[in-house]
């Protein structure tokens, strides 16, 4: 269902990102790629500058899958587009529910 983009990892979950940043304002725009490629695309509306866009992402996945911001980890992709997040004190099935209920798009 949610192939490589999302994985269950000990204690949370790892989400590949796609990064639009410079957008009117931050949310999930769908999905980016497809099958084992594929990625979560969000919108952010800071720049990808000093990076305030990554701090943005931390914030805005901490307030969407309901953690503190310090469970919101950037593994990979510090200055790319394509990011890897670690998610600590969830399950892959709250993941995927919080992102069906965001109403963004269907998993």
């Amino acid at each position: 269902m949610s192939g490589g983009m999302l994985r269950e990892v000990a204690g949370g979950v790892t989400l590949a990102v796609r990064v639009q940043p410079g957008a009117k304002k931050t949310a999930i725009a769908g999905i980016y790629g497809e099958g084992a490629a594929a990625q979560l695309k969000i919108a952010v509306q800071a720049p990808p500058v000093e990076g305030r866009a990554n701090e943005a992402l931390v914030d805005f996945l901490a307030k969407t899958f309901g953690v503190p911001k310090r469970a919101v980890e950037l593994v990979s992709g510090e200055l790319s587009r394509s990011k890897v997040f670690a998610v600590s004190g969830v399950t892959l099935a709250q993941v995927e529910m919080r992102l069906r209920d965001s109403g963004a798009f269907q998993l």
